[in-house]
């Protein structure tokens, strides 16, 4: 089993999309390959859905929900980083099990709103 220790890629923030986004890519390849593999939290101190959504969400687009539960484990992830965590994977799950109609129509409003800000 392989270990990936998250505070080594975003430090003791895990907030930012870029550094769920270097999450997702290391972890995509380990479980592509074939392995499976603990994602350590040790020493992370703020957990936010931006950086869940790009390591742990978008997962869901290439593997199988059932496959990630049995193949990811987390390790020292505080109980506010597991609510988080809950709440990306509820999300995600209903994005990808929808149809690309709504999913357009779900990322353009979401864009928009963004431009607003």
């Amino acid at each position: 089993m392989s270990l990936v220790k998250v505070l080594e890629i975003s430090g003791e923030n895990a907030v930012a999309q870029e550094d769920g986004q270097k999450v997702y890519e290391r972890i995509r390849e380990l479980l592509k390959s074939g392995q499976d593999l603990q994602l350590d939290f040790q020493g992370v101190k703020i957990f936010a859905s931006p950086f869940f959504n790009a390591a742990i969400g978008q997962l869901l687009k290439d593997f199988d929900a059932d496959d990630l539960n049995r193949r990811l484990k987390f390790e020292h992830l505080s109980l506010v980083g597991q609510e988080v965590l809950k709440k990306v994977n509820e999300n995600s799950k209903r994005y990808f099990s929808s149809s690309e109609a709504f999913k357009k129509a779900q990322t353009e409003v979401i864009g928009n709103l963004a431009r607003k800000l």
